[in-house]
């Protein structure tokens, strides 16, 4: 472990002074090109249709390990090179990607052992990401490809930069090596195994560890405190996995070409909330530049909501711009519901309203057969223009004429949210209720947030800079030293505004539950108390104190039977037994204040507390007066000038009343002046630049 973090330290320097260099000079638009998968010769054919509607970027590579080292040591780049040169010759830019996440037959062949052992055994050749990252007979052919590979590629003129890996994690491997290396880390954090069972009560069910060697494998562990820290070494073990490889591509890329990975997230279908088994912000340390996938429903369950949140975490990364990786064009395997016209432009620059530097489509044409057959390209199976392929025309025509307005956009938001992957596995061992988790919670939240255009980042407990940030909103912090409860009460005694879920404060870092009365150390900042919660279905709020009417005047899943000490009191559960506790508290403390619901509040009471919040914290502004789905997104841009986004996420015209100082519509060129009518027609938007004071 010594010797790895050594690694990632030089990881980092580097890559910092790189990323300080790197700057764009114009928006990346393109998307994943897979020359390989062709049924027929049509690389030159594929070149000419890009240049036609705009793309100037493509990724490559990152599928195919065993089409460039088709036997062990045997490589053939010919492809590749046809590929490079072809691009290189119509001036389209190239991300190379690392091939590592797909082993070849052979490799899974001559040695089984690279394949990770899960808790249903070992893992069989055939899918993708079933290896062991930590094994060591799989490093050293996947540093063999990785250096093969860049260092052939790196002198392409057409090569700007890499993608380490693809959608990385741990795979669920509890295999002997990934054990060996856990039983190491908890050495070296507990020196003893008396101090490892008093923290994690292993006494419980004669789990007891007497003895470093006969540490257990993980594949049956029912400790939660344990559990916990595993995921914790596993979230650490995949970040050291990518800085090794950005370590690797270090050594060999040319001055100006970045190193980025394309981060995932938790997936309902598509991207819905914190990623639980990446910690991104560690991981994301090693790269130059922060990139992720995004995917979002469509047709008529398009909202944006997903793209915003994807977005506000990629920017949080690396506190700067991002590179979107993948994003539907078409339809998606498992859901073939095609996007309507106009969505896909809507998308593209809701993307570059939270700050991308870079849209690609996953992927540039439709495979015809295996498990992604029906994960759509721009191109359809026939490989002729269509649709898609002349809104993407549209769009880089757009981008292309107002994209210098728009590149290296920066944001500054004075509410954060503040998510934690070790609360989010914390729930999963103790969940909220058989509907509900921690990123139902948080969606809850961060949705609220984004239909009253209130803009927020998103930030980590590491955050060194949370005193930043106005208002804290703070989805269910189950998991967290004492220390970092300390942190947020100093927050709010100094002037900060926090909104707590309910189950906050419970446990701490270890997933051991506090032994005083609840919310723990966060009791005098609340100003309440509890000792018992119950799960609820639906529960009604005493004498409908918000006005809201009787369809959203409830809370639901869980309830905690708060009793008031300091705080006021701003609603009551409606009951026959729980009627005498308060349901959600609001408590002056020191200079600032902490609002806390004990229960999960209905939509429209979400929406009401936390946009009084806004409003109390001293954030309200003229974007509140429109909400969904008109939604509003800003930034300056590289010129020092504001820019305003205005999309209309809806199937209906939409108006609105421009509020701030006279502009330009980009797109048209027209004024627009203060209190000017806007007509924003279905799926579209306006982009205006306000002009120099």
């Amino acid at each position: 472990m010594i010797k790895r973090a050594l690694i990632l330290f030089l990881v980092l320097l580097s890559s910092n002074a790189v990323f300080g260099q790197l700057k764009f000079d114009k928006i990346l638009y393109g998307a994943a090109y897979y020359y390989e998968y062709n049924t027929s010769e049509r690389l030159d054919k594929d070149v000419k249709m890009m240049q036609d509607c705009g793309i100037n970027v493509v990724r490559i590579a990152e599928s195919t390990w065993a089409v460039w080292e088709p036997q062990d040591g045997k490589f053939d780049f010919t492809k590749l090179d046809l590929v490079l040169n072809a691009m290189n010759k119509a001036g389209i830019k190239v991300i190379v990607g690392t091939p590592t996440y797909a082993v070849p037959d052979w490799l899974a062949k001559e040695h089984p052992e690279v394949l990770a052992t899960t808790t249903n055994g070992r893992n069989r050749y055939g899918t993708r990401q079933n290896m062991d990252i930590e094994n060591p007979v799989f490093r050293f052919y996947a540093e063999r490809i990785i250096r093969k590979l860049v260092q052939h590629v790196k002198d392409n003129p057409a090569v700007i930069g890499y993608q380490a890996d693809n959608e990385t994690k741990a795979y669920g491997n509890v295999g002997d090596t990934v054990n060996a290396e856990f039983v190491r880390y908890l050495k070296d954090k507990f020196i003893t195994t008396d101090s490892l069972n008093k923290v994690f009560g292993l006494n419980y069910w004669s789990n007891t560890v007497n003895n470093w060697d006969d540490f257990p494998s993980m594949a049956g562990n029912v400790n939660a405190s344990l559990g916990t820290e595993f995921s914790k070494f596993q979230r650490q073990m995949v970040a050291n996995y990518l800085a090794w490889q950005v370590g690797i591509i270090n050594q060999y890329k040319r001055p100006g070409q970045f190193v980025t990975h394309n981060f995932d997230f938790d997936w309902r279908g598509y991207t819905y909330g914190v990623q639980p088994d990446v910690d991104h912000f560690a991981a994301a340390k090693a790269f130059d530049i922060a990139g992720v996938d995004i995917y979002n429903p469509v047709a008529d369950r398009l909202t944006g909501r997903e793209i915003a949140f994807g977005g506000d975490i990629a920017r949080g990364m690396k506190q700067n711009n991002y590179l979107v990786m993948e994003t539907q064009a078409q339809s998606m395997a498992g859901n073939q519901e095609l996007p309507y016209p106009g969505q896909l432009r809507l998308q593209a620059f809701s993307h570059l309203a939270s700050g991308a530097d870079m849209v690609e489509y996953w992927h540039w044409s439709s495979i015809h057969n295996s498990v992604e057959t029906y994960w759509k390209g721009i191109l359809s199976h026939d490989y002729e223009p269509n649709p898609t392929y002349y809104e993407v025309k549209r769009t880089s025509a757009d981008i292309n004429k107002i994209g210098s307005h728009l590149i290296n956009l920066k944001k500054t938001n004075k509410v954060a949210m503040l998510f934690s992957n070790a609360s989010l596995k914390a729930i999963d061992w103790f969940p909220i209720s058989d509907r509900v988790g921690y990123n139902d919670v948080l969606r809850e939240m961060y949705d609220a947030l984004y239909d009253d255009n209130v803009e927020c980042d998103m930030v980590s407990p590491e955050n060194k800079n949370l005193e930043q940030y106005s208002l804290l909103i703070v989805p269910p912090l189950y998991n967290a030293p004492d220390s970092l409860l300390e942190r947020l009460n100093n927050y709010v005694k100094n002037g900060g505004h926090i909104v707590y879920a309910f189950k906050s404060g419970f446990s701490n870092e270890y997933n051991q539950v506090r032994s005083s009365r609840m919310p723990g150390l966060l009791r005098e900042a609340c100003g309440f108390s509890y000792q018992q919660f119950t799960n609820i279905n639906r529960l009604p709020l005493k004498g409908d104190p918000f006005k809201l009417g009787f369809a959203d005047n409830y809370v639901s899943d869980w309830a905690e039977l708060l009793v008031p000490e300091t705080c006021k009191v701003l609603a009551w559960y409606d009951h026959p037994y729980w009627g005498k506790y308060a349901a959600i508290t609001k408590n002056n403390y020191g200079k600032g204040t902490v609002l806390y619901f004990g229960a999960l509040p209905s939509k429209a009471l979400m929406h009401k507390l936390l946009l009084d919040e806004v409003k109390a914290a001293g954030l309200g502004n003229a974007d509140q007066q429109l909400s969904f789905p008109i939604i509003v997104k800003n930034g300056v841009n590289q010129y020092h000038k504001t820019v305003h986004y205005y999309f209309n996420y809806s199937g209906t015209a939409q108006n609105i009343t421009y509020p701030h100082p006279t502009a330009t519509d980009l797109l048209s060129g027209k004024p627009v002046i203060t209190g000017q009518k806007l007509i924003l027609a279905p799926w579209d938007f306006i982009v205006v630049e306000e002009k120099d004071n």
